[in-house]
């Protein structure tokens, strides 16, 4: 059904772009997959905290490794028609970004794919055979975005 990012591994899908096909510095860190396969509230919960652990290691692991001197490097000019296709794990799931340059520097078009819009079809499905007041609970659980579904 298309479950990514938070909802999908707390119903069993353990994918994770950063363990799937890892970059620098992922393929150094070992990140590791939070998962649960209840795939209710608690579950969801659940991995959240997992990751929030993990992410605490990562950040620790990723901060010993920083070399000595600056932090931040020039960015060059982007020659108009230029593209670019940017696909990395937000706290949400997969984000996918797309971008074109015009002249001048300026971006000409962008399309960034938000997670949620993917995970809202599929809240339908988690309130089935629950009472109405649980459903702001299921709801925040899955933490949508509203207005990543118009991006």
């Amino acid at each position: 059904m298309g479950l990514t990012g938070l909802a999908a591994r707390a119903s069993g899908i353990a994918r994770d772009l950063r363990v799937d096909y890892p970059i620098p510095p992922y393929e150094q860190l070992d990140p590791r997959t939070a998962s649960h396969t209840r795939g209710d509230v608690a579950a969801r919960v659940a991995v959240r905290f997992d990751e929030i652990f993990e992410s605490m290691r990562l950040v620790q692991a990723l901060v010993q490794q920083l070399p000595p001197g600056g932090i931040r490097a020039p960015v060059g000019v982007a020659r108009a028609g230029a593209r670019g296709l940017g696909w990395v794990e937000g706290w949400r799931g997969e984000v996918l970004v797309a971008l074109e340059t015009a002249a001048a520097n300026r971006i000409h078009r962008v399309h960034a794919h938000d997670p949620s819009w993917q995970n809202w079809p599929l809240l339908e499905h988690a309130v089935h055979g629950n009472i109405v007041p649980d459903f702001p609970l299921i709801n925040k659980s899955f933490n949508l975005s509203y207005s990543g579904v118009d991006l």
